[in-house]
């Protein structure tokens, strides 16, 4: 019996090289003038409440409406980077190193990840930032000097905190002017919030006077269930005119625009999720 021997083709292709990431020298022209710039630190010490999410999605919005925003990742899970399709086997240097090694943070940036928008990615190196900065000089002033230089080359800082309270959370309370507070519509939706403000009105006394509360945003918000209606009735009356209009619903593809690298303003532009941040982004330009 004769045997035959074929080519076989191989049943994979090898993957295309991935371009190397842009650096802040590469950044388009702005082509306005920046005034204030208003520093705004997402959090709520509570995991799942939409900090990541409404980084990304906000800082979207406002980079489509034509302002200039920086998103700094504070969080060890860096979900913020991975989010914008940042592919961190390619990140040299994060802001771990702008905090613990004194790296400027032009040299972290990551310029245009979308229209409007830079980022200061994450990496798991900075899970060992809250250790390592307690031996530190000025630690809760790490991030402050940091993005104090970037003021008037951006209209928005926003910083996505982690959710806990510790150093990295000091760091953001200490850089920024304000706060949003995600609070999400589910049960027990304001446990912790008082540890968070306690946290605040500590960080306000000892070293950062003017913080204070820019807004409180409802997330994950089901009009169908009663249980999310009572919620946003019980925030507005804790918090009353601090709450913004919008309420971000809770969306399919809210959770699936991650992980295809889109803020969802990309990703389904036309989707209920895409157009409740668009409404928010407009509260917060309206907000100043």
């Amino acid at each position: 019996m004769e045997v035959q021997v074929r080519d076989v083709e191989a049943s994979y292709y090898a993957a295309p090289p991935t371009a190397p990431l842009k650096s802040y020298k590469d950044k388009a022209p702005v082509r306005h003038a920046i005034g204030q710039t208003k520093i705004i630190a997402i959090i709520n010490q509570k995991g799942g409440v939409g900090k990541s999410t409404t980084a990304i999605n906000l800082g979207a919005a406002l980079g489509e409406m034509g302002k200039q925003v920086l998103l700094v990742d504070l969080d060890p899970q860096g979900n913020c980077s991975s989010g914008l399709g940042v592919e961190k086997s390619l990140i040299q240097r994060c802001i771990y190193d702008v905090l613990l090694n004194d790296v400027p943070i032009e040299d972290v940036i990551i310029p245009d990840i979308a229209e409007g928008l830079d980022i200061a990615p994450a990496t798991i190196n900075l899970a060992g930032a809250e250790v390592e900065l307690v031996a530190e000089m000025a630690r809760e002033n790490r991030l402050k000097d940091a993005v104090g230089g970037m003021r008037g080359r951006y209209d928005f800082i926003l910083i996505d905190c982690p959710p806990s309270l510790g150093l990295l959370t000091v760091n953001a309370l200490v850089a920024a002017d304000k706060l949003l507070i995600p609070i999400q519509c589910e049960f027990y939706a304001l446990e912790g919030v008082t540890k968070l403000l306690d946290s605040m009105k500590r960080v306000k006394t000892r070293l950062n006077p003017t913080l204070d509360i820019y807004g409180i945003l409802l997330t994950m918000f089901d009009s169908r269930t009663t249980l999310s209606k009572q919620v946003v009735d019980e925030v507005r009356e804790y918090f009353g005119r601090l709450v913004f209009s919008t309420p971000i619903p809770r969306t399919v593809k809210l959770s699936e625009a991650p992980s295809f690298g889109q803020p969802i303003t990309q990703y389904d532009p036309k989707g209920r999720g895409s157009l409740s941040y668009i409404e928010l982004a407009k509260e917060v330009i309206a907000r100043g």
